[in-house]
């Protein structure tokens, strides 16, 4: 049941609050709008309040013309509209123009390139460069020559190709069609309290780490990310690393500090060091992890390189929960997730009450 004094108290103010709850309609004018409508201020004898637009309707108004209350939040019209431009990126053999694109979202060419940015978390030119790389990447895994593959993803050139492939790809694109050929990747394999845990490293540092319910299927992943690399099974300099792995896992006391040689987009990386920068013991969401990057509609953006981040414990996307206290998804279970947030929250406690009784 709407409040109308209070209705009244945000649409007069304008403020946060008037951006979602209610609708007003307008008797003289015969038009509802959105609380956030920037058309002037009707006066207040003249002002009703709905809960929906249908309600709104129902009692004669017609829709504003200026806020389209009928359209969706300008979040979701936003949402749909760069949804428009990335299917154009997407599709496109070579980059479209930022008119082009404004074009194609319905946005003016004036503010398109902010609100791009706000939604996905990174520039046109950005999502079509990591676009262009995932189906570069295809293509070698498919065997198609370099060359080739070069042109077919949409780079002009095979310079600029190379250019970003060590960090885009993790490896020069030779080694990524040969799926990781010429590299050499150790890895051990551990119990856990929670299942099995594999450790991974290249020469730079560990590239991955993984939890599973069994030793094999650890194993078969990882072979699947590097089908031709050279792989040193239960490599005796990783069992250190292992081992402070378990015993995170058994007892936290503090997070996991140790080398890693980390493949993914710009964005995602920084993605990954804000989760690192989360404190031990507490938890974040993923609208407070999109407003720490400075992009706070970037949230689905941070879900997806949340759901890309290969390096377990190490980065810990465990710590990344809903904004309504939901633990949301984890790649490695959500057993495991609440397994490990349980017993963070549990060693925190017990830190404090350890120093004070010292």
């Amino acid at each position: 049941m709407l409040d109308f004094e209070q209705c009244w108290a945000a649409l007069e103010s304008r403020g946060a609050g008037a951006s979602s709850g209610f609708f007003y309609g307008v008797r003289t004018t015969g038009v509802y709008c959105r609380p956030g409508c920037t058309s002037r201020l009707p006066l207040r004898r003249n002002t009703m309040f709905f809960e929906t637009p249908a309600a709104a309707e129902a009692a004669g108004l017609r829709p504003c013309k200026r806020c389209r209350p009928m359209d969706g939040s300008a979040a979701s019209r936003h949402v749909a509209a760069i949804e428009k431009a990335c299917a154009l990126l997407r599709k496109s053999d070579t980059t479209p123009t930022l008119a082009e694109l404004a074009d194609a979202a319905g946005i003016s060419r004036f503010h398109f390139h902010r609100v791009f940015k706000q939604i996905t978390g990174a520039t046109p030119r950005d999502y079509a460069r990591t676009h262009r790389l995932g189906r570069f990447a295809d293509k070698l895994e498919a065997g198609q020559p370099v060359t080739e593959a070069i042109y077919a993803s949409g780079f002009g050139s095979s310079s600029r190709a190379y250019e970003v492939a060590p960090s885009g790809l993790g490896m020069t694109p030779g080694a990524r069609r040969r799926g990781g050929l010429g590299q050499t990747i150790r890895f051990v394999t551990v119990e856990t309290p929670i299942g099995w845990a594999l450790v991974a490293a290249t020469e730079r540092g560990i590239c991955m780490t993984a939890l599973a319910d069994d030793r094999e299927s650890l194993v078969g992943a990882l072979r699947q990310r590097f089908p031709v690399a050279e792989m040193v099974a239960e490599d005796a300099g990783l069992k250190d690393w292992a081992g402070r792995i378990v015993r995170f896992i058994t007892a936290p006391d503090r997070n996991l500090d140790l080398p890693l040689d980390i493949q993914g987009t710009a964005f995602q990386a920084r993605v990954w060091r804000a989760l690192q920068k989360i404190p031990f013991g507490k938890t974040a969401s993923y609208t407070e992890i999109a407003a720490t990057l400075g992009q706070p509609k970037a949230v689905r953006a941070v879900a997806q390189a949340c759901a890309a981040n290969k390096l377990a414990l190490l980065v810990p996307c465990h710590r990344v929960i809903r904004s309504n206290g939901d633990l949301g998804g984890y790649r490695w279970g959500l057993e495991r997730k609440r397994a490990l947030l349980a017993a963070e929250r549990a060693a925190a406690v017990r830190e404090p009450a350890d120093e004070a009784a010292a």
